[in-house]
């Protein structure tokens, strides 16, 4: 099993996985007026060690490449909290944020450039309610929960990208601005919520480096997936009450409420959540799933 522990040599499935990607990514037919809107997604994003782990890139890519390339992303990520809302700065090839630590160097090296996406921005503050006003900070590009993963799905970068921050821990509230995100993906915007479904990283035993998986995570995981299959949003939205393992599987809540823009976004519960990606890495599940 690869974690961030097996580091002899980092990211080589990385370059592995983007001799063929490149070329298929760059065939990837793009989207345009008249097909559907990219659906709502929520994803584990892996940190660096998705980048040693060429299975799970393979899972990525396939779903990036099951749709037509969006014309630009929102991103939602866990790793970026605040208040009031800020969308990162636009500009093309703004540099990445790497906001881990204890990782080889070689992720600290690693570039996403993308293009400008100052007109999403405006887009953005068009979306919003009147007198919400939508700050935008004038340096800070993508964090790993947004880079990570799209280096993957997108490894050319030619999709222009953007990331809101999360202003409140209120499940309603986070529907609400995936509510008024929603109009966006009918112009081809893909609109994705970062996390990761259980993240109790300071509960990792050797045991679950070597595969197993705690109750905690798996009971949690389990509850999310049955109120996701039955459109239960006041079942998720209750989760600090109603969520087995949570002290466990989300020590803080940052990595769960991603989930909440994805679904205000989509038209969630009227559309099922379909997973698309479900297993555990180092015991932790990586469960993702799209919403049309």
């Amino acid at each position: 099993m690869t974690s961030m522990f097996n580091g002899a040599e980092p990211a080589r499935a990385f370059d592995e996985f983007v001799v063929d990607a490149l070329p298929a990514s760059r065939d990837q037919r793009r989207w345009a007026p008249g097909d559907d809107p990219p659906p709502a997604i929520y994803l584990s994003h892996g940190a660096p060690p998705l980048f040693d782990d060429r299975a799970w890139m393979d899972e990525l890519f396939a779903w990036a490449r099951s749709m037509p390339k969006p014309r630009a992303i929102v991103m939602v990520s866990a790793h970026w909290e605040a208040a009031p809302l800020t969308v990162s700065a636009p500009a093309a090839a703004t540099p990445l944020v790497y906001d881990f630590g204890g990782f080889a160097r070689r992720y600290y090296e690693m570039t996403y450039p993308t293009p400008d996406a100052g007109e999403l921005v405006s887009r953005l503050a068009g979306a919003l309610p009147d007198g919400r006003p939508l700050y935008q900070h004038p340096t800070r590009g993508l964090d790993h929960g947004a880079w990570v993963p799209l280096k993957v799905m997108y490894p050319l970068g030619d999709v222009p990208v953007v990331q809101l921050s999360i202003p409140t821990h209120a499940p309603d509230q986070l529907l609400d601005l995936g509510r008024r995100l929603r109009p966006l993906r009918d112009e081809g915007v893909a609109v994705i919520g970062s996390g990761f479904m259980t993240h109790g990283l300071a509960f990792i035993t050797r045991e679950m480096l070597d595969g197993a998986v705690p109750a905690w995570s798996s009971d949690f995981d389990a509850w999310a997936a049955d109120a996701l299959a039955r459109g239960d949003v006041d079942t998720l939205a209750a989760y600090r009450d109603q969520a087995p393992g949570l002290p466990y599987a989300h020590p803080t809540v940052d990595h769960f409420i991603p989930l909440f823009v994805t679904l205000g976004s989509a038209d969630f519960p009227e559309r099922p959540a379909e997973t698309v990606i479900d297993g555990y890495m180092m015991g932790l599940s990586r469960r993702s799933f799209q919403v049309a």
